[in-house]
């Protein structure tokens, strides 16, 4: 067939952070079942740089943009490419994946089962062993399995298994018994002593093993599925290949072996049913809400993430939960265990990036389109700090899909910054938990307001939308982050995808911007976040730019959470001002003109947002939401969080089923889809040009 055609030509191919993007000559071999690549097309006739087996591989249109697209491997391993247009990606997409169905589905037909019935581990060493040779197809195969589109129970085809798969099956029992026996062996050693149950490479040991005894079982599963393909001739109508995902339900954890139960329907407290029976939210009414500030009231909530212990004591649930990940998984559908969580929302903790409105405002008095990027650099550079909530690597909640937060902040007019070389602390953080005080008596004429309002607009993918204004400045920022979280082996990766737009409305200048990625390291031990990568704001009607790198820690040596970057005028190409420091300590700016200014994050004044009292919120409000699963991880009751937790849970995996059979569209309420964003429905930059349309229209 003309579709299984061999094709070549260069595509872009991501390497890594440092490296980026390079070009490569690629090669379709649909007879082999292989994409190759080589540094250029002149080299062709050398040794592949890199060789894919496309037999249970995934390929997969990127969201990012519409030139990308990845090619996942069986083995592991993964191709993320570029194309130069969206043509192309389709001709490329479109010949990768029938390679790919024509390879895999030929696996059931090509290998038949092992002949042999004396299969022994000891012969893995004999190259001519039925039992140990290994083709291409069959490694690929061991890593996908082979699903059925609601095949009706009665009518299923009885599967008979040969000898050499009950032979199989008994090896595996008794591996499964030995390696029972090695995990009670470990637990009953003792906590303290020369050798202790949570001796670093017994831990690793224990989970290590238990993901073999995982793979092992896959791996028979599919030998199950190749022999029916057998018996039948070819794999039927309807056959589906997908990942494998973990065989335990990761809410369900253990605890030094056992599982947990916990209570009854009947047993439940008042508050979990009413978790559970909240209406369905598009029957709630789905339009946009006006908050008013003066409900709002100064947050005295102050929850510190600084309690290590339940690290140390939950360290068993945290290998369990590694033996069942694979690197490169999506975390995004993995349930995580409770105690890892902070105890708030992620939309709240997008508001408390802006934990410096001050800064915020500043931006807008710049007098020249220099000194406006210059501060908005600033204020980005320092809102990362008071966002994270300390440096222990805890999890905020998963927004569920309609969940709001709102809040804002006052700032006195005298306290914000018109010089150039002020835009700095104008409290000692000694006042910054008071500043309200300085509020009290003052009317609406004498200061600020900043408003904020986010939403989770999606829940596969999860994205998040929020906005944030100041009417008296006429400054808005909007923006969207698509989360998505991967299983690095020891550490996890949380890329922040979407992009952000500052408005300033008084000089019609508009700055986008993106986020950086985060990583959570050392999660055996006691877990740090790190953000790395590569951030760019720009503005197109000035010229402006700047770029900042956000440095991860080297094995050896270097500094954590180092950050340089500059900021540039694209016409001339020159650098106005350069940034070095760390993101959560001290920043070090130096200015065209020599000047150098020194920003102690650790001592920079942070205002208190004000939110309305959970009896005035709504039902889908992120505190009012989760407030019991706060409440009990405030106490300490893992168990009792865990609970409301996954009754919230559940409850959303419910609507998303009955949407999905009424085919029910979701409704937003603040976010509106625009494109490839999400745009809040009121921006400021509508309501002030209408404001000057119906204003010259009157005159």
């Amino acid at each position: 067939s003309d579709h299984m055609e061999n094709i070549y030509g260069y595509l872009m191919k991501y390497t890594n952070l440092v490296t980026g993007w390079q070009y490569r000559f690629f090669v379709l071999n649909n007879d082999a079942g292989l994409l190759e690549y080589f540094v250029n097309e002149q080299s062709r006739h050398l040794k592949p740089r890199g060789t894919l087996q496309l037999a249970g591989a995934v390929i997969s249109p990127s969201d990012e943009d519409s030139h990308t697209f990845t090619v996942n491997a069986a083995s592991g391993e993964q191709y993320k490419l570029r194309a130069t247009d969206a043509k192309e990606r389709q001709h490329w997409v479109s010949r990768l994946q029938i390679c790919t169905q024509h390879h895999t589905e030929a696996i059931g037909k090509n290998n038949p089962p092992l002949k042999s019935r004396s299969f022994s581990l000891a012969s893995q060493g004999s190259a001519s062993s039925p039992g140990v040779q290994r083709r291409p197809s069959q490694n690929a195969v061991s890593f996908f399995s082979v699903g059925h589109h609601r095949l009706p129970t009665g009518k299923r085809v009885p599967i008979m298994q040969p000898d050499h798969l009950v032979d199989v099956r008994e090896m595996m029992s008794q591996a499964e018994g030995q390696q029972r026996d090695l995990i009670r062996s470990i637990e009953c050693l003792p906590v303290s002593g020369h050798l202790t149950s949570l001796d670093q490479d017994l831990l690793m040991l224990k989970a290590t093993s238990m993901a073999t005894m995982n793979c092992l079982n896959d791996c028979f599963h599919i030998l199950q599925l190749q022999h029916a393909s057998q018996q039948k001739g070819s794999l039927p109508a309807g056959t589906t290949i997908s990942w494998l995902e973990p065989k335990i339900s990761l809410a369900n954890h253990f605890k030094n072996g056992a599982a947990q139960n916990f209570p009854a329907e009947i047993n439940k407290p008042a508050s979990v049913r009413e978790e559970q029976s909240i209406a369905e939210p598009c029957q709630l009414t789905r339009e946009p809400e006006e908050i008013n500030p003066d409900e709002e009231l100064e947050d005295i909530c102050d929850d510190k993430e600084d309690d290590l212990g339940a690290v140390e004591e939950q360290r068993s649930v945290i290998l369990h939960l590694l033996s069942q990940l694979k690197l490169g998984m999506d975390l995004t559908r993995v349930v995580l265990p409770t105690f890892i969580l902070e105890k708030r929302s992620l939309l709240e903790m997008y508001a408390d990036f802006m934990s410096h409105p001050d800064l915020f405002i500043a931006i807008t008095n710049g007098t020249t389109p220099e000194e406006r990027m210059i501060r908005f650099v600033e204020y980005y550079l320092t809102s990362f700090h008071e966002g994270r909530k300390g440096a222990i690597a805890k999890k905020p909640y998963n927004p569920i899909i309609g969940e709001t937060f709102h809040c804002s902040w006052r700032m006195l007019k005298s306290d914000i910054a018109t010089d150039a070389g002020g835009n700095f602390s104008a409290h000692p953080p000694s006042e910054q938990v008071t500043l309200s005080k300085d509020l009290e008596g003052q009317t609406e004429l004498d200061y600020y307001t900043v408003k904020f309002v986010a939403e989770q607009v999606s829940h596969h993918p999860p994205v998040s939308g929020f906005y944030a204004e100041c009417v008296e400045r006429k400054m808005c920022v909007n923006a969207h982050v698509w989360t998505k979280s991967k299983f690095l082996g020891m550490s996890i990766g949380v890329t922040m995808v979407g992009e952000g737009l500052l408005s300033l409305l008084e000089h019609g200048e508009e700055y986008t911007f993106s986020l950086p990625c985060a990583y959570a390291r050392s999660i055996l031990t006691v877990p740090w976040v790190e953000l790395g990568g590569k951030v760019n704001i720009n503005c197109a009607k000035t010229g402006y730019s700047a770029s900042i790198n956000f440095h991860t820690k080297p094995f050896y040596g270097g500094k954590l959470h180092r950050v340089t970057g500059e900021v540039k005028q694209n016409t001339t190409n020159t650098v106005v001002c350069r940034v070095q420091g760390e993101w959560n300590s001290v920043l070090e700016f130096t200015y065209s003109n020599g000047e150098t200014k020194y920003v102690d994050l650790t001592k920079l004044s942070v205002t208190r947002k004000r939110v309305r009292p959970l009896e005035k919120q709504g039902l889908f409000e992120s505190r009012r939401l989760w407030q019991h699963v706060t409440e009990s991880l405030r106490d300490g009751d893992i168990d009792k969080a865990t609970e409301h937790k996954r009754a919230l849970e559940e409850r959303q995996r419910n609507e998303e089923r009955l949407r999905a059979e009424t085919e029910t569209p979701w409704c937003t309420k603040y976010f509106l889809k625009e494109g490839d964003g999400w745009v809040y429905h009121k921006p400021l930059w509508k309501t002030v040009s209408a404001a000057q349309t119906q204003q010259t229209d009157t005159n």
